[in-house]
């Protein structure tokens, strides 16, 4: 956690210290004391969480510091510290915005303790209100999180209706790249449990000794490095949604214990006896035919019948027709925004390019291609020659398979390398990247020139 940063304006500097040295004692606060309201005014840029002010100062009043600084950023906590005892004072600057009035006594840097305590939990609660508000009014909103118009894209959004309707299971599938784990978070967010919290477990990530305490929990000392208990994803998701990307790569004998505990409705932590009742709901996913899974042997049939629920269907981008073209744009638009650059346009060359691949790393490779184009073009114009999806292991798409971002990197530098004949400062121009870290990757070997 970054420091939480206060300023102390006192024009008595043995007070200022005092005070420093009190809130000094949270090794959380980063303070700051200024002799003069002016002082503090021309650090501001600083950006305080909160700031303490002395009522009475030779430069300025603290009425007058109070309204400057609100006119600042009329968030930020003000405390004002004051010899006076009159309440029609301390009423008067409560109205103007103050957040707390003390008296300067014995126990005033208790009393500040505690306001810069309340303070912050005030603020971290209407962060928290806040961050729900933009996720359920915006983030994951059907139209702003899953762009398209196609027949196909329709139909998904007719399912995900119906699954935001009730509480029956959702099953997602699709190849990858085609944007499950959005689909699950829009389904949770439009739900009646959209207050809850929402867990995201990818199975293919965990290792296979591991997948049992973090999906039900343990207790402590249940094995070797458990020093304490530890909640599980299913408890974490209490109330809400618990999502299950990739449950095709769970084990059979895990497979048994998810059956069981999503028949009881109950789970009991690895190592301990207490029966947990638990209240979630239960989305999956995989890139698999988990009904092929199943006839194979790999995968249980009651279990697929207990997570089929809502079967809802994620059809690939080439399979979306013009909607190549409405994601393209949106990422441009979210391009230049990040990058606070003006917005590149498509030509024709790209537009009919992009229409004839087919995709194999679907949305997320798209966006992928976008983001590049749009740092790669000229004059704010994505060409045909911007567009880039071949990888530099032949024909294979550029995000057929999943890698690290630092594999990708590496793949694009490898690729321009060889484009312009190893012209390593020409590269890192054209890339925006420092030529330090091109050669870096060649010295470690992530690049190997030809």
């Amino acid at each position: 956690m970054s420091a939480y940063k206060i300023f102390i304006v006192d024009d008595d500097p043995w007070y200022s210290q005092i005070l420093e040295y009190h809130l000094s004692l949270n090794p959380d606060f980063e303070v700051h004391c200024f002799a003069s309201g002016k002082e503090c005014l021309k650090n501001l840029h600083l950006n305080p969480q909160l700031i303490t002010i002395d009522y009475s100062m030779d430069d300025m009043t603290g009425d007058e510091l109070l309204t400057k600084i609100k006119h600042w950023n009329s968030k930020v906590p003000v405390i004002v510290i004051s010899g006076q005892e009159e309440i029609s004072v301390a009423l008067e600057l409560l109205k103007k915005g103050a957040y707390d009035y003390l008296i300067k006594d014995d126990n005033t840097k208790d009393l500040l303790w505690n306001s810069v305590l309340r303070a912050m939990e005030t603020q971290s609660l209407r962060d928290e209100v806040n961050q729900l508000h933009e996720q359920l009014e915006h983030k994951f909103s059907f139209e702003k999180t899953i762009i398209g118009q196609s027949p196909a894209i329709t139909k998904t959004f007719k399912m995900m209706e119906k699954a935001c309707k009730s509480n029956i299971n959702v099953s997602i599938t699709g190849e990858t790249g085609t944007g499950k784990e959005v689909v699950a978070k829009a389904i949770h967010y439009n739900s009646d449990r959209s207050k809850k919290p929402f867990v995201a477990v990818n199975m293919a990530a965990i290792p296979k000794e591991l997948v049992e305490s973090e999906l039900f929990g343990h207790e402590k000392g249940a094995f070797t490095g458990a020093l304490a208990r530890k909640k599980g994803k299913f408890e974490e998701a209490q109330g809400g949604t618990l999502f299950l990307d990739e449950i095709a790569e769970l084990d059979l004998n895990l497979q048994s214990k998810l059956l069981r505990v999503l028949q009881e409705r109950e789970v009991t932590r690895v190592g301990g006896n207490e029966l947990v009742k638990l209240d979630v709901r239960i989305i999956v996913a995989t890139h698999r035919d988990l009904q092929k899974e199943v006839q194979e042997g790999h995968f249980r049939e009651d279990l697929f019948y207990r997570v089929m629920g809502l079967p809802i269907e994620l059809p690939p981008l080439r399979e979306r027709g013009n909607d190549v073209l409405i994601l393209a744009n949106h990422f441009i638009a979210q391009y230049a925004k990040e990058n606070k650059q003006p917005k590149p346009k498509l030509d024709e060359s790209a537009k009919e390019k992009m229409l004839r691949y087919n995709f194999p790393g679907n949305v997320r490779e798209l966006k992928a291609m976008i983001d590049l184009a749009a740092v790669l073009c000229e004059e704010n114009i994505i060409t045909a020659n911007d567009i880039n999806y071949a990888s530099v292991k032949g024909d294979q798409a550029f995000l057929a398979e999943e890698k690290s971002l630092r594999a990708y990197t590496c793949d694009i530098v490898k690729y321009f390398l060889t484009k312009y004949n190893n012209d390593v400062v020409g590269v890192a121009k054209r890339l925006n990247v420092g030529k330090s870290t091109i050669y870096k990757m060649i010295s470690e070997k992530e690049i190997e020139l030809n």
